[in-house]
């Protein structure tokens, strides 16, 4: 059986049913079409401007939301094709996995929560299921109303990495990839954006109604990968971390703290060997020459490959012979990965998410998604980009137009917002 025939009518359907396209276009399989749709999105653009982990405005080299998402939708697709799941369902879910992210990353996604916590609160992925869903431009159902970009259940059930609602979540722990605490509860969809959740979770049986699909459990693991891995190479080439000179009991403070709590030291120092072993670790500081820089692209490629290789390993052991596909597998990742992968989460951490200058510089970024979101408020539709005064026109209620301004505020890039909070509270 071919790939396509792994995935039925169900997992093809969309909320609006599109006739064929005309007989002399190219012809493009439905998931091929929704990873048209998602690259060629306004949200995907605006990517590009806004932070990973070092602001994309500091240095040309960095990665930025964008770069990321390309990076993680590669190592999502070639895990995907070697598992025998849909590499377009999976890749598209990779491309969209951060549309949701507000200005400043996690550091405004904990401001927005906070102010919009008495209209049904504010998540990043939560964020993403709305502009895949009714923000986006693409199109209408016959009542007019706007559902987004009218992907196919199967897309759309890959690209939520949790699916569950604000209600059933569980609290906070840790930090995020980016180094800021772990303070907003993590969900994937709003009260009013349920309707479509329940559409796009039809046919999820079993005993666990949050369970993932594989699609985005491929996805969420290959965002792991990308960032654990590039997050050091940034932190390299930014001078910020020597990977020949590591303190070992303060990164084992730094792990344990931020990511693997509970770990022993023995289980880290296993894993640190292993990393170490790898034919391309460094034996000599980086110097910022060519062959330096070969050096590291070379090392970021071997971890990936030895990740996702180990983890396809495990899965295909535990797998029951049947496709590996939608909700009938789940990705197997060995605690051996895991652990490696937090360590070298733990390095980018100690060494260049704690650094003084980053802290003092989110903690104005907060206060300016703080000031931006209050002087929308007040300003009300004048305040607002064309494309949300209507949402603003038909809000029923203050709860309605507190979630208008959030979604603006939470669509601008890092630079308009600063750009937009100097206009407007000025």
């Amino acid at each position: 059986m071919g790939i396509e025939e792994q995935y039925d009518d169900s997992a093809r359907e969309r909320v609006v049913a599109e006739p064929p396209k005309r007989v002399d276009a190219p012809v493009r399989f439905a998931f091929e079409r929704d990873r048209a749709r998602v690259v060629h999105a306004a949200a995907s653009r605006r990517l590009a401007a806004k932070t990973q982990v070092v602001g994309p405005q500091t240095d040309d080299f960095v990665r930025n939301r964008l770069t990321h998402s390309l990076e993680v939708a590669q190592v999502a697709r070639d895990l995907a094709r070697a598992l025998g799941t849909h590499p377009d369902i999976t890749e598209t879910a990779a491309l969209a996995h951060d549309l949701g992210h507000p200005p400043f990353g996690h550091n405004g996604e904990r401001v927005l929560a906070e102010l919009s916590a008495d209209c049904g609160g504010f998540e990043g992925n939560a964020q993403t299921l709305r502009l895949l869903t009714r923000l986006e431009s693409k199109t209408f159902d016959a009542d007019g109303r706007s559902v987004g970009l009218n992907l196919t259940r199967a897309v759309l059930d890959a690209c939520t990495k949790y699916p569950w609602g604000r209600a059933e979540a569980t609290g906070p722990h840790g930090v995020h990839a980016d180094g800021t605490p772990r303070v907003v509860v993590k969900f994937g969809v709003y009260d009013d954006d349920r309707p479509v959740f329940d559409w796009l979770r039809v046919g999820v049986d079993g005993p666990d109604p949050r369970r993932r699909c594989l699609e985005a459990q491929v996805m969420d693991l290959a965002d792991d990968v990308a960032y654990s891995v590039h997050d050091v190479e940034d932190g390299i080439v930014a001078g910020r971390l020597d990977l020949t000179r590591l303190d070992r009991d303060a990164l084992w403070e730094t792990v344990r703290s931020w990511y693997l709590p509970g770990t022993d030291d023995d289980a880290l120092d296993s894993a640190l060997e292993g990393l170490r072993a790898v034919g391309s670790w460094p034996r000599s500081s980086y110097d910022g020459s060519r062959r330096s820089l070969a050096a590291i692209k070379n090392l970021t490629s071997d971890l990936i490959g030895r990740f996702c290789g180990d983890v396809q390993q495990a899965t295909f052991a535990a797998a029951d012979g049947g496709p590996l596909v939608r909700h009938r597998a789940d990705l197997v990742v060995p605690t051996e990965t895991e652990v490696e992968i937090g360590v070298l989460k733990g390095i980018a951490a100690l060494y260049v998410m704690q650094a003084d200058d980053r802290v003092s510089l989110m903690a104005r970024q907060r206060e300016l998604v703080a000031e931006l979101v209050e002087v929308v408020w007040e300003r009300g539709r004048d305040a607002l980009d064309p494309v949300f005064t209507e949402d603003w026109d038909t809000a029923v209620d203050d709860a309605a137009r507190r979630r208008v301004v959030i979604d603006q505020v939470a669509s601008l890039t890092d630079a308009s917002a600063v750009t937009r909070h100097a206009a407007l509270a000025s």
